[in-house]
């Protein structure tokens, strides 16, 4: 097959097939970092969090970590002892996942109940977003404000609001998946029916607005307009990020950079910016929100890349739903994005929605045959380091509980990784799952 005579993204969007192990000593800076794969000045400003995206040299906060000192954090965490992140925060867990169920319990019967069969519609699940909001939350120093006094009824109030903040992600979360259900005419949802289709489509609609309409007062009763403002971001990224993927150009869908940004707003955002709000609840410095920010930021794109592999070498049984559902949705993802710089045949079927007879199978083939899904799992490799490297830049932690979850944060790089290596589907570990019901 020949190549095409010019890549489809730019120089500055190519990814280098080994992102661990490029030069010992080299910088991971804003004049060493693909542009599309380092998005982390929001996490400077608290005056426009609406730009999620700032290429600017100026606004790239340069890492100062080498790439072997990078990957070596996942070798040092693998050597200590095997924790279990949800193990760590269970006690936490189960209190948001009541106080959740409570809170959706309304006055309409049809919403509740709507409600109520999502969130206990995977059991088995791991509850990935507020176990995140949570290790950090404890991986953090409680700091004590002018005015106020070190006492355990402060720790405790603090430790309520940012379950909150878990709360409130959660609950946006499974909005966004009632609503996206619908535009996507959804059947499945890991397995079950999906709302739209037990309950219809106007009653899924109206329950993702009442859990949104929920969530939002209960941002409210926090009285802070940072982190009101931060989670309110998150909801305009969703909608943004739905909107970029119905209404693509067909030039667009070649772009990395639109992908990139696409994934930001639809997956990203939403780690980044609840664990930003966590930080900021907690009275910690602009370094350490930013950490806070990188982590999610990375963590989310990561698994999302590890999504998109799942997507061609998992079953559908793991997955809980159709194998190559990308692909049939008209949707390319990194792997094709890549696989189109050796097989250029699939640019066509790119720009057409792999709506032709047979461009679904053809495009699989391709992706398969090209070094498509190893590229993609280098990058989510190089998401994972970068995540990993801003839980190592956190001030120095103050008791074994501090550490404890630090290697936690860790450790959910690590199982993202397993995941990409090993084909084994991210609900596994709720990476993309809403999960919320049963114990786990």
């Amino acid at each position: 097959m020949r190549k095409a005579a010019r890549p489809i993204f730019s120089q500055a969007l190519q990814l280098v097939s080994r992102p661990s192990v490029v030069s010992g000593g080299a910088i991971w800076g804003n004049t060493h970092l693909p542009l599309h794969q380092i998005q982390i000045a929001a996490a400077h400003s608290t005056t426009d969090v609406h730009r999620p995206l700032d290429h600017s040299s100026r606004s790239l906060r340069p890492w100062k970590y080498s790439s072997r000192d990078i990957a070596g954090y996942h070798n040092l965490a693998s050597q200590e002892k095997d924790l279990d992140p949800f193990a760590l925060v269970a006690d936490d867990l189960d209190v948001v996942t009541q106080r959740i169920r409570d809170y959706v319990i309304n006055e309409v019967p049809i919403l509740s109940n709507a409600a109520d069969y999502f969130f206990r519609a995977g059991v088995e699940g791991k509850r990935l977003r507020p176990t995140v909001l949570l290790l950090m939350a404890s991986a953090l120093s409680v700091v004590v404000p002018p005015g106020e006094v070190a006492s355990a009824a402060f720790a405790d109030n603090l430790r309520l609001r940012q379950q909150r903040i878990a709360e409130v992600t959660e609950m946006i979360h499974v909005a966004s998946l009632l609503h996206d259900d619908v535009i996507d005419k959804a059947t499945t949802r890991r397995g079950v029916g999906a709302l739209n289709m037990v309950m219809g489509n106007k009653v899924a609609i109206l329950a993702g607005d009442f859990l949104l309409a929920r969530a939002s007062i209960r941002l409210a009763n926090l009285h802070n307009t940072e982190v009101v403002e931060l989670l309110s971001t998150v909801i305009d990224h969703l909608v943004k990020g739905e909107v970029m993927q119905l209404t693509s150009s067909p030039e667009s869908l070649l772009s990395f950079e639109h992908y990139t940004e696409k994934t930001f707003y639809k997956t990203a955002s939403l780690f980044a910016h609840s664990l930003k709000a966590v930080a900021i609840l907690g009275g910690h410095s602009a370094e350490t929100v930013a950490h806070s920010y990188a982590y999610g930021n990375h963590l989310g794109l990561a698994f999302q890349l590890v999504d998109d592999v799942l997507d061609f070498t998992s079953s559908s049984g793991l997955l809980g739903k159709p194998a190559l559902n990308d692909l049939q949705s008209g949707l390319a993802t990194a792997p094709v994005l890549y696989a189109a710089e050796e097989f250029p045949a699939l640019v066509p079927m790119i720009k057409r929605k792999f709506k032709n007879d047979g461009d679904v199978q053809q495009a699989e083939l391709w992706v398969h045959k090209s070094q498509g899904i190893q590229r993609t799992r280098d990058l989510a490799r190089y998401h994972c380091e970068l995540a990993a490297a801003s839980v190592h830049a956190l001030p120095p932690a103050e008791s074994e509980r501090q550490e404890e979850c630090r290697r936690a944060l860790l450790q959910l790089t690590d199982k993202v990784l397993a995941e990409a290596r090993d084909g084994v589907a991210v609900a596994m570990y709720a990476a993309q799952a809403f999960i919320m019901g049963g114990d786990s």
